[in-house]
């Protein structure tokens, strides 16, 4: 806080009482001054970082519903090669199943005759 000097010519038309009523009325304006700049500052602040945080819970929740999407993607296209996969597994068992079926067959026969 800046320290307030009255000068002489002043001080001599005011009085003592008067000077020092004079100072403690400037140094009280001073600081409601400053406590309302505060206040608004704050305000303003305030309302700005609400304002930043709308935005920023905007965006988070447009990229998630993004995220959400290409994993429903991607699940589908896994759905798809897991059955394309599965048929391709059960066709060869069943090829693998009939060569075995024929070799024992043909051993039996052999065997047999």
């Amino acid at each position: 806080m800046p320290i307030i000097t009255v000068e002489k010519p002043l001080k001599d038309k005011l009085g003592d009482e008067a000077v020092d009523s004079l100072i403690r009325l400037i140094n009280q304006t001073q600081t409601e001054q400053k406590a309302e700049l505060l206040e608004f500052v704050e305000e303003k602040f305030e309302h700005r970082l609400t304002l930043e945080i709308g935005k920023v819970n905007e965006r988070l929740t447009e990229e998630i519903g993004n995220v959400n999407e290409r994993i429903t993607q991607e699940t589908s296209k896994l759905d798809v090669k897991i059955e394309s996969t599965r048929a391709d597994l059960i066709k060869w068992m069943f090829i693998f199943w009939i060569g075995q079926v024929a070799a024992l067959l043909g051993i039996l026969f052999a065997f047999f005759k």
